[in-house]
């Protein structure tokens, strides 16, 4: 299944070309700056932007073109705004079954379940005005998913909130990506909140796109913006060897040769993990060290360097004393920031052998969460 996009909008202070095609399947993140055209493609996508030129097929059935538009209600689309939209006459009880009682088809999930994922049951009679800023967006997001749509656009509806609701409503989330088929895409320019929900990304930069893909190709790609961000990241595979209760750990395991430690989190043994590793927490070294409190050194070949002809102004966040390079880990790879004097001194090169100090290595799922 597949959403096709062809997109040409132009105004007097903004352009929007976008022509391709997307999954419609699990999270596809679509990130970008503020004015990169995010939430006018998720209000097209919708319905929402009816004059807008272009052309949308969804599942080989034509949404809109030059003579045909179909109404946001008949696309059977459940939106998410950054502000709950709920209904202020309404407790949360009756905002839920106003979805469900009117919802697309009988193949949702029912109401106990969804109050479950979103920890709802306490709310249920609490007036909207009552709520705060994370439950109204718990129960935005029950209410979508109760009206059983093909489809859930959510636009930034993280970005108000404090750490603590963030950080919850992510957890219940992780756990819809796991247990919900139903295709969700998510926009946000938070690298952080997008690299824990998308399996697919859809880059926006002034308007078009930068590059779409895999998270995991594209977090190290060393020509895009998401690689020079402050917290760039790489994403890695893993899969659950053991845990020590002595020590407190989880060895994960990238292959059987290469062993990553964490602090200790849930997961059966031979549990499949992505886990998130800042390109800040790494550093080089040429020979392994043998007496060091970092637990987690990787051998690896350098695949690339930042070359010194990537021109500042066009990367963003980039930084004069800084670069950037790729370390092929067995068939995945760990992005890495340096100072340029550190590459000089050390005199890395493409085809080096060399080992990765990794400071810090977090789940992208907390598997800590009940």
């Amino acid at each position: 299944m597949s959403l096709l996009i062809s997109l040409e909008l132009q105004s007097s202070n903004f352009n929007l070309s976008i022509h391709t095609s997307l999954a419609t399947q699990g999270f596809t993140g679509i990130y970008g700056h503020s004015g990169s055209g995010k939430t006018t493609l998720l209000r097209w996508l919708a319905g929402l932007e009816k004059s807008t030129p272009g052309q949308l097929t969804f599942q080989n059935k034509i949404w809109q073109d030059d003579n045909t538009f179909v109404p946001t209600q008949q696309r059977q689309i459940a939106y998410v705004f950054q502000d709950a939209h709920l209904f202020p006459h309404l407790n949360v009880q009756g905002n839920l079954d106003y979805a469900y009682h009117r919802r697309f088809n009988d193949n949702g999930p029912v109401m106990k379940q969804v109050c479950q994922w979103f920890e709802l049951e306490g709310l249920l009679n609490n007036h909207t005005e009552k709520l705060s800023g994370g439950e109204r967006q718990r129960v935005a997001m029950a209410r979508a998913l109760l009206s059983s749509p093909q489809l859930i656009l959510m636009d930034e509806p993280l970005s108000s909130l404090d750490p603590h609701s963030k950080e919850r409503i992510l957890q219940h989330l992780e756990t819809l990506h796991d247990q919900y088929p139903t295709p969700v895409f998510y926009v946000s320019h938070d690298l952080e909140e997008v690299s824990r929900l998308a399996d697919q990304l859809l880059l926006l930069d002034n308007g078009a796109v930068s590059a779409q893909g895999s998270l995991l190709d594209l977090s190290t790609r060393l020509d895009l913006n998401l690689s020079h961000e402050e917290n760039a990241a790489s994403i890695i595979e893993t899969t659950i060897k053991q845990h020590d209760n002595h020590y407190q750990l989880t060895e994960l395991s990238i292959t059987e040769q290469l062993p990553l430690f964490l602090t200790k989190t849930r997961g059966n043994i031979g549990d499949k993990v992505r886990v998130r590793i800042p390109a800040r927490d790494v550093s080089i070294t040429l020979k392994k060290p043998e007496k060091t409190s970092i637990l987690n050194i990787i051998p690896g070949i350098i695949d690339e360097i930042e070359s010194d002809e990537i021109e500042s102004d066009k990367i963003e966040n980039s930084k004069g004393s800084r670069a950037l390079l790729r370390l092929k880990i067995s068939e995945q790879f760990l992005l890495v920031r340096l100072t340029k004097k550190s590459i000089d001194r050390l005199q890395l090169q493409p085809g080096q052998h060399v080992y990765a100090q990794i400071k810090t290595v977090a789940l992208l799922s907390d598997q800590n969460k009940q």
